[in-house]
């Protein structure tokens, strides 16, 4: 989908491409990326590159073209909490402005959005790569807050019932934190770059950068607390399964042993050899009282040993 945005005029869309406007693009079709490649002249390496799902951020320049990309967090199912990231290119040469993602996000209509209603204005493409940016570290605490919601409700139920299903579950949570934290840190390296960049700040508010900074410093670190809540709640819930593991072993031997008692009381008396009770009218009573009796008094011996 190609959309064309007036970004000095509130983002008011357009109907075809004009000289200075923000040309977005989500999952392009053929048609649309011979346009960007034809109608618009964007190299098609850079293309190429974007089409990488771990395409690293960074900012480079080619034949007076400037790629720079940032890893934007994406929702990856409507049904399950499962999150990743993907890159998001943003292309700039003279009156050409084009951001390109080889996948769907929420970033871009949501940025339009907010833009429209606080009527912001891009005066220039550096201004507007600096607000994607922004934009994507107010997405990475959006869905932050999600996870962490997810991962209370695992938590309740793991503290209900331990089931190897909700450690899986954490450990998918997990994934989606290691994702983030290291798609933040490249993103982080790459807004120091920027922000140390002269030419690039030069027609970029100071407020818009330390905003960028303070949002993207906060997603980073919020990331890394629940990692390492996550980790620690996986580690512990591991440790109770052994737990509850190594103690229905030792109830089953348990058990076992209370079992073994009587069975050798019954076989013995049982050979076919004579016995002092082979006479005995009361005999049958007398060896069935004693297994009980063996049973028993190993069953309280292991209750006092709190095997029970």
């Amino acid at each position: 989908m190609i959309t064309f945005y007036d970004k000095n005029n509130g983002f008011e869309v357009l109907e075809k491409w004009e000289p200075g406007c923000w040309v977005s693009v989500e999952v392009p079709t053929a048609d649309e990326q011979n346009f960007l490649l034809s109608g618009l002249g964007i190299p098609d390496y850079f293309l190429h590159d974007l089409e990488d799902s771990d395409e690293r951020p960074r900012r480079e320049e080619e034949d007076g073209w400037y790629l720079t990309v940032i890893r934007v967090p994406r929702r990856k199912s409507s049904s399950r909490i499962d999150y990743s990231t993907t890159p998001l290119g943003i292309i700039v040469k003279g009156d050409v402005c084009v951001s390109i993602c080889k996948r769907k996000i929420d970033i871009i209509d949501d940025f339009v959005v907010y833009a429209i209603r606080k009527q912001i204005h891009c005066q220039s493409t550096n201004e507007l790569t600096m607000r994607l940016l922004l934009s994507s570290s107010v997405w990475y605490l959006k869905y932050l807050k999600h996870i962490n919601i997810h991962m209370q409700s695992v938590e309740k139920e793991l503290q209900a019932e331990v089931k190897n299903k909700q450690i899986l579950e954490l450990q998918r949570i997990e994934s989606s934190l290691v994702y983030f934290i290291t798609s933040l840190k490249g993103n982080d390296i790459l807004f120091y770059r920027l922000q140390h960049n002269k030419a690039f700040c030069l027609n970029v508010d100071e407020d818009l950068i330390e905003d960028t900074e303070i949002e993207l410093k906060q997603a980073e670190e919020t990331t890394s607390i629940y990692r390492n809540i996550i980790h620690s709640l996986s580690n512990s819930y591991s440790s109770v399964i052994s737990n509850n593991i190594n103690d229905t072993m030792k109830q089953l031997t348990g058990i076992t042993l209370i079992f073994m008692l009587p069975t050798f009381i019954a076989s013995v008396f049982g050979m076919n050899v004579p016995i002092f009770l082979e006479n005995n009218p009361y005999a049958l009573f007398y060896i069935v009282g004693a297994s009980l009796l063996s049973g028993l008094g190993l069953y309280m011996i292991f209750k006092k040993l709190d095997i029970f």
